[in-house]
């Protein structure tokens, strides 16, 4: 195993712009997966990292020891603690990185049947979030407009804790012409709508369509959605966050595809909810 303590070593410097750098990132096509969550999450997607990265107090942990078993004979180089800290943006670093291949981005699929479109999401926060949500509701596709924060950087996987990877992620894409050729209904959230997301049915093929965080949905993408809707809010707030809005469409979809709700009764035997096909 080998170990580096010198901020000038060339691997270190690369893993420094890989860390920090978007452009470098998209060069390189590689990112860094900080912690056993992310690592573990990977794996189970049936994939395995180029290099396993381990400050000096990573051998000593159980739950990494058994992630190394299953690594097989991955490179691993172990760093300075000052050095591994660089790389990690946790105020308590977990002990591990991994250095994994960007995936290839092939033509996005266009039997899409469960999606989210998202124009100009520009927080990281934000944009993990809804990959978090959208991989527990059982989307299939993500597609991402020009200026959206880039979905591969230490942030977003922090956020999306593991939905990357089991997603199909499209970055940089035209969502006006993938909008016209959505096999499906458009639903586009907007707080000037007059239709209401619960009155909407979302049991076929829906994609939801969500703005920038502060300008909302460019006028282009609203015209093309078969229904601009909103999400009623009693309360006394303005509106409410990106995230938090992707996910309440997301799960209002799952709600409704949901065909059989099992009721409580004394003595019954209860009945497993059963998931209609999106």
């Amino acid at each position: 195993m080998k170990l580096i303590q010198s901020r000038e070593n060339p691997f270190f410097k690369e893993l420094v712009k890989l860390a920090d750098s978007s452009r470098h990132r998209n060069l390189a096509r590689q990112t860094l997966l900080d912690g056993v969550h992310l690592l573990t999450a990977f794996l189970d997607s049936g994939r395995l990292p180029q290099h396993i990265l381990l400050n000096l107090a990573a051998l000593q942990d159980e739950e990494i020891a058994a992630l190394l078993k299953r690594v097989g004979d991955i490179p691993i180089t172990q760093l300075g603690d000052k050095l591994f800290s660089e790389l990690s943006e946790l105020k308590s670093p977990s002990g591990i990185l991994a250095l994994i291949a960007l995936p290839v981005q092939d033509a996005p699929h266009t039997d899409s049947r469960f999606a989210l479109m998202l124009e100009e999401i520009q927080d990281p926060g934000n944009l993990g979030s809804m990959l978090r949500s959208a991989a527990a509701a059982g989307c299939d596709s993500v597609f991402m407009s020009y200026g959206c924060a880039d979905a591969w950087s230490p942030k977003v996987l922090r956020a999306a804790m593991g939905g990357h990877f089991v997603l199909r992620i499209y970055e940089q894409q035209n969502l006006q012409a993938l909008a016209k050729v959505f096999p499906g209904t458009l639903l586009a959230a907007s707080l000037r709508a007059r239709s209401n997301l619960y009155d909407c049915d979302l049991r076929g093929n829906v994609a939801f369509l969500i703005g920038n965080e502060g300008a909302g949905l460019s006028g282009d993408l609203l015209n093309l959605a078969k229904h601009v809707i909103s999400i009623p809010m009693p309360g006394k707030a303005e509106s409410l966050n990106a995230a938090a809005a992707a996910a309440i469409c997301l799960f209002e979809a799952v709600r409704q595809r949901i065909t059989s709700i099992p009721r409580l009764a004394i003595g019954a035997e209860q009945q497993p909810d059963e998931l209609a096909d999106p």
